[in-house]
């Protein structure tokens, strides 16, 4: 006789403290696992607080009630097994842990070995690791279960846990649990989506599944769930070393759920049946901040979006990205749905009988609204382009003069002084001036329509300061700051073509440009700066790897990105602006994760406010002959 078990993996858009809103969509993920006939449910990491509390994770009250809802989810769980995530209170120490029902019953917590500790990650600031061995018990509505280091039987198939950071160790529970003859190892999870990420996860599922001679099941959890990480929802179901079965990922659904009917006696029996994602990074990027937006908007209970269209890349990608979560959202949910979850029901009315173009029109008018904030160093071009990607999506556009008030701000200054402000002497006041007056009345706009004010910055901006501290940084979110310029000007490109936005083709034809000094001086961003794609190189091994200057310029000289002594200028420029402007990268906007990593210092990257600015390593770099 086969062993054969209904294997199901399901992942849920969760909120921290959320209490019923997460419940409802465990109760939802059981129902429907039951309703296929599953033995056994893999709910994602931490699934009924949410994974995104931190430092309330550090008070047990919230361990106290996760614990209250067990007996609530126990009673769904008739005739199946459910793995679903809480934190445990035991001994004065908190456990990142996973409570397994079983037929209505809980029959023991299996708790965390291993903390992520790098990264966006800071667990062991709030949970202790479990001992490999170590069982104790929990008290768990008037009975005692197993506690700890526990492993269980779903009919006669031997199972086992890790969770999340488990299983990225070499030392992981995984080899300990082979040597016990474990047959199906489940990993609930909340591991982030960044860019590329996924090959990575299936990789280590599918070699997991070949190396531990078992089947491995992985959930991972769904949605912009706590304001700053994204996660992608992954579900995967792999048989030694062969994929079985996965979902779609990054879904505007609060639940999705993959089953497999999984042999264990013959594994070749166990039929693969799932469609191959698209992986481009492109269409990752946009995927991913579409549902992030959605999330973001509905769960922060606000209408809409307001945004500074200045008709550069970076305000336009917003524009584009927001275009997108409406109609990446309408496309998966449909009409009622979307903007029954969106809190924007009111629109019904607007939409009755209109084709599904002018629905998506309508919608982004209703809940995006575009302003394109002149001076006199603006350009025809930029605003032409800032008002036909506006008429294209459909958003309410508005068009403003700011001279007046940069006047009144600058006579005031020059009356103090006694003087004349001047290019030649005061280029960064007169500049900034001209950013800081967009910022109120942006924001009196926002506050008015009770929608969220998007700041553009890009990751690029952050490394070198190269933006106005309450002028474009102004906003509430910032998308795209975990996203380097030099992608975002590819990724307009490949929108242009690939996503339908002619309109983009006027924003792609302009050199990037503040538009903030005088037109005859012919302002360049990459002039100010030094070429992104030099940029992004530096920033790859200076932030993301560490490297002193001097490494950093020995390793990019062999790649001929331009002559050695301008080569030595840039990293010597990027360096000092970095170390100068740690203040600026304190006051972003919260920021989308989206890359293997970024420059929000409540993420990813601490570093000091004040520093000796890298002054004998630049010195020396200085004196390397070329």
């Amino acid at each position: 006789m086969d062993h054969i078990l209904k294997i199901a993996s399901a992942t849920v858009n969760q909120m921290p403290l959320d209490w019923d809103t997460n419940l409802d969509h465990i109760k939802s993920a059981i129902a429907e696992a039951r309703k296929l006939n599953a033995d056994i449910l893999c709910l994602p990491e931490l699934c009924i607080t949410g994974y995104g509390c931190e430092d309330l994770f550090l008070s047990n009250w919230v361990s106290e009630r996760a614990i209250s809802l067990i007996p609530d989810i126990s009673r769904y769980c008739s005739n199946i097994t459910v793995l679903a995530g809480l934190p445990i209170w035991l001994n004065n120490q908190n456990y990142n842990c996973v409570c397994v029902i079983q037929d209505s019953k809980v029959i023991g917590i299996n708790a965390k070995q291993f903390m992520a500790n790098d990264g966006v990650h800071y667990e062991p600031r709030w949970f202790s690791p479990w001992p490999y061995g170590k069982q104790d018990t929990l008290n768990i509505d008037g009975q005692f279960v197993p506690f700890g280091d526990f492993q269980f039987h779903v009919k006669d198939i031997y199972c086992g846990i890790e969770i999340c950071e488990d299983a990225w160790r070499p030392n992981r529970p995984a080899c300990r649990l082979m040597d016990k003859g474990i047959q199906l190892i489940l990993n609930p999870s909340a591991s982030h989506f960044a860019i590329g990420k996924s090959i990575r996860r299936k990789k280590l599922v599918e070699d997991s599944s070949r190396t531990f001679h078992c089947t491995y099941v992985y959930s991972n959890l769904l949605g912009n769930e706590a304001g700053r990480m994204i996660y992608d929802g992954e579900c995967l179901i792999a048989q030694e070393g062969r994929l079985i079965q996965q979902n779609k990922r990054l879904s505007f659904n609060d639940v999705n759920i993959i089953t497999a009917d999984i042999n264990f006696r013959d594994p070749k029996k166990s039929h693969a049946e799932f469609n191959y994602e698209n992986l481009d990074r492109n269409e990752e990027f946009v995927k991913a901040v579409a549902l992030g937006l959605f999330d973001y908007m509905r769960k922060s209970k606000n209408k809409g979006f307001v945004l500074s269209l200045s008709g550069g890349a970076d305000s336009s990608s917003n524009a584009v990205l927001v275009a997108e979560m409406t109609r990446r959202g309408l496309n998966e949910l449909g009409v009622k749905q979307f903007l029954e979850k969106l809190g924007r029901i009111d629109l019904i009315n607007d939409i009755e009988d209109k084709d599904e173009k002018e629905v998506w029109r309508i919608i982004n008018g209703s809940i995006l609204t575009c302003v394109y904030q002149a001076t006199k160093n603006s350009s025809k071009e930029t605003e032409a382009a800032a008002r036909n990607l506006s008429e294209f999506i459909g958003s309410t556009f508005f068009r403003w003069n700011i001279d007046e008030e940069v006047n009144s701000y600058t006579q005031k200054i020059e009356k103090i002084i006694g003087r004349k402000l001047t290019w030649d002497l005061d280029d960064i006041t007169l500049q900034n001036i001209q950013a800081r007056t967009r910022s109120p009345i942006i924001w009196m706009l926002a506050n008015h329509l009770h929608f969220i004010l998007i700041t553009t910055s890009n990751r690029s901006e952050g490394d070198v300061g190269y933006a106005t501290m309450d002028g474009d940084t102004s906003g509430s979110l910032a998308p795209i700051a975990g996203i380097d310029k030099y992608f975002i000007l590819k990724w307009m490109k490949w929108a242009e073509k690939h996503l339908g936005y002619s309109a983009l083709s006027y924003v792609n034809e302009l050199e990037p440009t503040a538009e903030l000094r005088p037109k005859e001086q012919d302002q360049s961003d990459e002039r100010d700066l030094m070429p992104y794609k030099i940029m992004v190189e530096i920033e790859k091994l200076a932030v993301y790897r560490h490297l002193s200057p001097d490494a950093v310029y020995y390793q990019l000289k062999s790649k001929n990105l331009t002559d050695n002594r301008s080569l030595k200028h840039y990293i010597i420029k990027f360096y000092q602006l970095w170390a100068r402007n740690q203040w600026k990268r304190e006051r972003i906007a919260p920021a989308f994760h989206l890359d293997d990593f970024n420059v929000d210092p409540r993420t990813w990257c601490r570093f000091p406010i004040l520093s000796g600015s890298y002054a004998k390593e630049l010195e020396e770099l200085n004196k390397i002959v070329d």
